[in-house]
């Protein structure tokens, strides 16, 4: 008896565990008298018979399925283990972690822009999470039909869904084409909130999605670059002339010719030359005019005589 008790005897357990396996099912085989439930952390499992749950087992450990297991099945806790005979069940494995994913738009996405008779074209990327909620939904829509289900699988129903996702809450929160980044948080509650729906009939919820950049089309990138330029510098002409002698000192304006760029820089020292040497007669003209202002000649200009500070010479009446 002890050589048949040991040749039936087997182990139920999870033999291909993946950490982007979302669900296993054990099955197509007999649960001997003597077998036992091997449930590892993060996972549970779920006694299935003819496609009918039997009973969920959430606690992990090493469990006796005849004494320990079978009471608590719907239908077959009154079966007892002949000598010979087993119990035909599935044991649907389920993987209960969080989820998360890295998503990618494959192609541009064109959004509705006022001066763009197609659009704006731009692509995102970002991640997502999700995990398992209902098991009774799951089994009926997906593990009712597969053997197992992978992260991989979510993900390519995800990312189906994610443009005309994008495009509607994008022309709903996006106000800004040029600023999306700053309304990124809304626009992913949104988006969030509609993958939830999609994917509420399947037993799996999305707890999480998150935006991380957008990016324009290089020649739009560079508008948005310069325009963020001008605004910090606050003015053209001045963002111009640092942007020349930028160039000048790095060696980059002109290209590679040398002379070229020495010559640039002749003229553009002589210039700030001339300005300077400007401003400083300038500065001489209005100090010569501020001093002259409101005096009077010490002596008279027609006799030579000297002046006490009235109107009119004392000598010859000459008006000072």
């Amino acid at each position: 008896m002890g050589f048949f008790k040991d040749q039936f005897s087997n182990v139920v357990e999870w033999e291909e565990f993946r950490e982007d396996m979302i669900f296993w099912k054990w099955s197509n085989r007999e649960i001997k008298k003597g077998s036992r439930l091997i449930i590892r952390p993060g996972q549970d499992a779920i006694f299935l018979y003819n496609g009918k749950v039997e009973g969920i087992f959430q606690d992990d450990g090493d469990y006796d399925i005849e004494s320990q297991i079978i009471p608590f099945l719907s239908t077959l806790g009154g079966f007892k283990f002949g000598f010979n005979s087993g119990m035909r069940a599935e044991v649907l494995f389920v993987n209960t972690k969080e989820f998360t994913v890295k998503w990618g738009t494959k192609n541009a996405i064109n959004i509705p822009a006022p001066t763009l008779p197609g659009g704006l074209p731009i692509r995102s990327n970002g991640t997502f999470q999700f995990k398992v909620k209902d098991y009774i939904k799951l089994i009926d829509k997906i593990a009712g039909v597969k053997e197992s289900y992978l992260v991989e699988d979510v993900k390519l129903r995800i990312t189906a869904l994610l443009d005309q996702l994008l495009m509607k809450w994008i022309a709903k929160e996006g106000k800004d084409m040029f600023n999306l980044q700053a309304n990124s948080y809304d626009i992913s509650a949104g988006i969030k909130t509609d993958l939830d729906m999609q994917l509420f009939d399947t037993g799996l919820s999305v707890t999480g999605f998150q935006i991380m950049s957008f990016t324009y089309p290089e020649e739009v990138q560079s508008m948005i670059t310069k325009n963020a330029s001008y605004g910090m510098v606050g003015d053209l002409n001045r963002y111009q002339q640092v942007a020349m002698t930028d160039g000048l000192f790095s060696g980059k304006q002109g290209g590679s010719n040398s002379m070229a760029s020495d010559m640039a820089g002749m003229m553009m020292g002589a210039n700030m030359a001339n300005q300077m040497l400007n401003h400083m007669n300038n500065a001489g003209t209005n100090q010569e005019a501020n001093s002259n202002t409101g005096t009077k000649p010490n002596f008279c200009p027609n006799c030579g005589q000297k002046s006490t500070g009235a109107n009119f010479c004392p000598n010859c009446g000459q008006k000072l």
